[in-house]
């Protein structure tokens, strides 16, 4: 679509350009709707999406982010086929976490190879943290998400 100066250019003003965006906009859409039909959609363990869920949460350690770290260690997230449900004390702490929200389903999508998970945030006043403080606590918790521990510790004989 050439400018009227005959340079093959179009202006940013002329209805030409506001046509060749709104063009190009389109094909845009219809790119990411064919890649849309290709993304993987592998299945899935739960322990699988914790061990990612808190890899997630140590990433946002190192980058400072506390609060928001506090709230995905909270307590586990239950997995129902490729639908995450975490559930948080309070609306407050739920808003925080909607914030971030986009880019966890996103990091957990890419780590999972599973772009049909979703995650879905519940409110429960009655939530009591799952915060491990001594050692004993710590090995507890990580036998909860993976029991094969008890069987190494036995195995090998190890002290917690």
């Amino acid at each position: 679509m050439p400018g009227n100066d005959g340079s093959g250019k179009v202006s940013a003003l002329s209805l030409s350009s506001i046509r060749a965006k709104k063009e190009l906009q389109e094909q845009q859409r219809n790119v990411v709707r064919e890649e849309a039909k290709a993304l993987p959609t592998e299945k899935f363990t739960e322990t699988e999406m914790l061990e990612q869920w808190y890899k997630y949460a140590d990433r946002l350690n190192d980058k400072g982010h506390k609060i928001m770290e506090a709230l995905l260690r909270i307590n586990d997230p239950q997995l129902e086929g490729t639908r995450i449900i975490h559930t948080l004390p309070n609306e407050g702490s739920k808003l925080d976490f909607e914030k971030e929200k986009p880019e966890l389903v996103a990091f957990l999508r890419a780590k999972l190879h599973n772009h049909e998970i979703s995650l879905d945030i519940e409110v429960n006043e009655e939530v009591k943290s799952k915060v491990a403080f001594t050692p004993q606590d710590k090995f507890n918790r990580l036998n909860e998400i993976n029991p094969n521990l008890e069987l190494l510790r036995k195995l090998f004989d190890l002290d917690v």
